[in-house]
């Protein structure tokens, strides 16, 4: 398993000054709409959930998928109380995948491909769950832990794996695609 980033840094992926640098509204507007069900796979603390959960409205779902108990608990606690709880369901991926057979019609995987050991692996899981006009947006940091020439290889094996690619939303600091 490659590094993921620990629950103790969950404060640190959803504060208000990465808000204000990678707003999830502003991202995620164009891709989701009232209805869909709708899929945040590494989901961290929840940083685009809360959002993703707000543009699916009442009639949408929404599945957020990690692999730390801890990461889940966050969001838990965040909706609790709120009119999107019902509407939230958090999944436990397994170390080997993300573990879903439901459909979507949109994925979105920030800044955690790179922090799976099998990409090819979790792009074919990932097509195999989207709905026929389904979209899976992928954001990754530049430079830090991915360079271009690593982004471009994962780009490459989508497209092996059968997904078509799209030019992404302009993203602070990161490099994106849309995959269909």
């Amino acid at each position: 398993m490659c590094d993921i980033c620990p629950v103790a840094l969950a404060g640190f992926l959803d504060n208000k000054i990465r808000r204000w640098l990678q707003n999830p509204r502003i991202i995620l507007e164009p891709y989701i709409k009232e209805g869909m069900t709708v899929l945040d796979v590494g989901c961290g603390p929840g940083f685009f959930s809360i959002d993703m959960a707000h543009l699916t409205g009442k009639s949408g779902s929404l599945i957020c998928a990690d692999l730390q108990d801890g990461m889940l608990e966050n969001i838990r606690k965040k909706i609790k109380g709120t009119d999107f709880e019902h509407n939230v369901r958090l999944h436990k991926c397994g170390n080997n995948g993300i573990g879903l057979t439901e459909q979507v019609d949109f994925a979105l995987a920030f800044y955690m491909v790179h922090e799976v050991p099998d990409q090819k692996a979790l792009l074919e899981e990932v097509k195999s769950i989207l709905k026929p006009a389904g979209q899976f947006l992928i954001i990754e940091p530049k430079y830090i832990h991915v360079s271009k020439k690593d982004f471009e290889k994962t780009l490459e094996t989508a497209r092996e794996v059968g997904f078509k690619i799209t030019g992404g939303p302009d993203v602070f600091f990161s490099q994106s695609a849309v995959l269909e």
